[in-house]
């Protein structure tokens, strides 16, 4: 089987979120799983992928993309990684910007890249018999795919797969740039348009052979008015096609047995190495040193979106028990004030670190024994799966991909791997966390359940079988 993802960004060439870790991940647990599969990916060649992979980028092709009226350069470069062929749309104009996203003409530079994928098809000859298309970036593509490219046999043999990684998201603009940007008639206006505007999400929605989404509870979420942003009645229009596979995490960079980024390795069976994350955790972050006291962590952005306004409401309360609170992340200024001033009356409880740091995060997953995830709504989510892997029990609200990672704990059954609450109300969330902590206070209880999550899979492994499964499927 020959496969084609495309997509915005991919680590570890360029990302800014999670559609990176996927692409930098699912590719290549597809090529592992099933190695006689042609599995390549194509994204732009942004000014800040380093000079580390641009020195053995191999040059394929230069040519050029007809978009509208216009006729603009694009190199096609090459490099392999992890087995996997990426191919690198590069063209200056569209991608050598400051970020990946924001610029006043998203629109355009995308509709770029989405005539280039399908060009790209043609220069190095390789017509696949699936093209993975993720959120609205790459949703042109699949459009020109039943549009202007059509009429060609290598192209209508194309399956096309769309994924939803954030439905917040859909590129949506003025319906008066149909021609001159995206090269368009009034004939498809009706595939393209939505509530008075074009819409290239609601676009791939309708061109695609199969949609998916990130987490199978997301996928019925956002056929609701609430999730969906606007686009529920498209997507209960096409529900047959509609489903949900969860992301996964990769095992081998967050992995606490060889992790070299902690105090000390250890494991499910092994798990003596945690407590000494956790007295380097105490240590790093100023806390008053109590291995007996637990620390509950943080790891977000800052916003009401990730329910820190519930987490406003209630942590002075939940500080009035024998518990730290560790908060990482950046966001609204006056949440980020919220917190530091919270650090400053209770030195010996709280830390506070305003910064996206990698390392740092994963010294807080080592070291912490819960991790709290309250998001209004999470599309997947993967710092639950990182903080289960690392012994950082979670306490999440059960929405989307929350949901479907994390089992609630069963004190008769002894079973679950976390805590949860469902209504979004700070008062269920802090009575989930002190039922949390009383569970803690319980050391045989608490191991089973710790080493019961450090065991859970959140590898790509599951994930790439029912892809895989999706695209024989389509493909007979």
């Amino acid at each position: 089987m020959k496969i084609l993802y495309a997509g915005s960004e991919a680590l570890p060439f360029a990302a800014s979120g999670g559609l990176g870790d996927v692409l930098g991940s699912l590719p290549a647990a597809i090529k592992e799983k099933y190695p006689d599969a042609d599995v390549r990916v194509v994204m732009p060649l942004y000014g800040s992928v380093s000079d580390e992979y641009r020195r053995d980028m191999k040059r394929e092709c230069e040519t050029t993309v007809r978009l509208a009226w216009r006729t603009q350069y694009c190199g096609i470069y090459s490099y392999e990684y992890k087995g996997v062929t990426f191919y690198f749309i590069d063209n200056e104009y569209y991608f050598k910007r400051p970020s990946l996203y924001g610029s006043f003409d998203d629109g355009e530079r995308f509709a770029f890249f989405g005539r280039a994928i399908l060009d790209l098809m043609h220069r190095v000859d390789f017509f696949p018999d699936v093209l993975h298309c993720n959120d609205w970036q790459t949703a042109s593509a699949v459009l020109y795919l039943r549009t202007l490219y059509g009429g060609d046999g290598r192209y209508r043999a194309v399956k096309a797969v769309y994924t939803i990684h954030n439905i917040e998201y859909q590129g949506v603009y003025g319906t008066e740039i149909l021609g001159d940007v995206f090269g368009l008639g009034t004939n498809v206006r009706g595939v393209v348009e939505y509530d008075g505007d074009i819409n290239l999400t609601k676009s791939a929605i309708v061109c695609a052979d199969a949609v998916t989404t990130v987490s199978p509870h997301y996928a019925e979420e956002i056929q609701t008015e609430f999730y969906s942003h606007g686009l529920y009645h498209v997507l209960r229009l096409y529900k047959d096609k509609l489903s949900g596979i969860i992301n996964g995490i990769d095992f081998d960079y967050y992995n606490p047995e060889t992790d070299s980024e902690i105090a000390k390795n250890f494991s499910a069976k092994a798990y003596s190495g945690k407590h000494e994350c956790k007295t380097e955790l105490h240590r790093i972050m100023w806390l008053e040193e109590n291995p007996d006291t637990p620390i509950v962590a943080m790891i977000s952005r800052l916003v009401k979106h990730k329910c820190v306004d519930l987490v406003e409401r209630v942590i002075e309360e939940y500080l009035g028990d024998d518990v730290q609170f560790v908060v990482l992340g950046t966001g609204d200024y006056a949440y980020e004030e919220f917190f530091t001033n919270l650090s400053h009356r209770y030195p010996s409880k709280v830390a506070v670190s305003l910064q996206f740091n990698k390392s740092l995060s994963k010294k807080i997953y080592a070291g912490a024994d819960m991790f709290l995830m309250p998001s209004q709504s999470e599309p997947c989510g993967l710092s639950q799966m990182i903080a289960s892997r690392y012994g950082a029990v979670a306490i999440v609200r059960e929405t989307g991909g929350l949901s479907d990672s994390i089992t609630p704990y069963n004190e008769f059954t002894n079973e679950g791997i976390g805590f949860t609450f469902s209504n979004y109300n700070a008062h269920d969330m802090l009575y989930t966390m002190r039922y949390a902590t009383s569970v803690y206070r319980d050391k045989k209880r608490w191991t089973s359940l710790m080493r019961r999550a450090m065991k859970t899979d959140f590898s790509w492994g599951a994930s790439a079988e029912k892809y895989m499964s999706l695209y024989e499927g389509l493909i007979g």
